[in-house]
């Protein structure tokens, strides 16, 4: 038996020899359970692949949000599986200031194109706010480019004619130049045929709807509010928001706002718009 004993032990220690492993880290006890499986987490995304939305997105668009004083919106819904505003073949142009919806959201839109505040840029591709830009050509062409990042970040991009004329007081034939004209600009210029039209001053006639369908136009865009230095101006008589409300704002800077920078004015309008509960959504989403 001492003999047999004194073989195993033998044996033991050339295989604790062979293996790497000594006595002293021989685990003998008796093997535990396993605790239980972590959940897996997420891989970081590799170079060129983009990074998911969550969880990392709400911290991060927080503070986007906060580089503006703001606080963020609530996510828009869902747009329309049917659009509420479609243009019938045959049929005139419609004319709309603001979309029939129950979704709390309004719409913002910011014509001409005369201030070009680079901030605002930033300040837009922070907050993903959309926008639909209404542009002239007098008031951009002296910087075209100023405007090809804020299609790019996938704002609305229309029609606000060649020149800023009052199209009351022209010629039918005068009326298709100013808006095709700029169709053909904005195209030729940003690769993108404009949907939308707004005539300036909010002024048309029946000649505006025929010449806005000859060039091609969805929808003549006008409006319910319109963007002030702190507040906004109202059409109606309650003085607040309503669902499907389209806002109306400009293109200025500090010379036209006393001062105020465009970053400023529109954090103000932003913050208006959230004060009586409502999101923005993307107007081409509805129309």
């Amino acid at each position: 038996m001492k003999k047999t004993l004194a073989l195993w032990a033998a044996l033991t220690a050339v295989a604790l020899f062979a293996t790497g492993c000594t006595a002293g880290d021989a685990d003998t006890s008796v093997p535990k359970e396993a605790p239980p499986t972590a959940a897996p987490t997420k891989a970081a995304p590799s170079a060129g692949q983009k990074a998911p939305d969550a969880p990392a997105a709400p911290d991060a668009r927080a503070a986007a949000y906060g580089r503006w004083g703001l606080k963020p919106f609530a996510p828009a819904p869902a747009p329309p599986a049917v659009k509420p505003v479609v243009r019938k073949p045959g049929e005139p142009v419609p004319v709309v200031s603001d979309i029939p919806t129950t979704d709390k959201v309004v719409f913002l839109t910011i014509d001409d194109g005369a201030e070009k505040d680079p901030e605002f840029v930033a300040m837009l591709r922070d907050l993903k706010v959309p926008v639909t830009m209404f542009l002239t050509d007098s008031a951009i062409r002296g910087d075209y480019p100023y405007f090809a990042p804020l299609v790019a970040q996938g704002h609305g991009l229309a029609n606000h004619t060649l020149t800023h004329p009052n199209l009351r007081t022209l010629s039918p034939e005068a009326q298709r130049k100013e808006i095709c004209g700029q169709q053909d600009r904005l195209t030729e210029r940003y690769g993108k045929r404009p949907r939308l039209f707004r005539p300036p001053y909010g002024n048309w006639n029946e000649a505006t709807r025929t010449a806005a369908a000859q060039c091609g136009v969805d929808a003549i865009v006008l409006w319910r509010e319109s963007m002030q230095i702190k507040n906004m101006q109202y059409q109606r008589g309650d003085r607040k928001l309503h669902p499907g409300d389209i806002i109306l704002a400009h293109f200025r800077g500090p010379s036209e706002l006393k001062g105020t920078t465009m970053t400023e004015m529109t954090a103000n309008l932003l913050r208006h718009i959230q004060a009586q509960g409502f999101t923005v959504a993307r107007l081409e989403d509805y129309l």
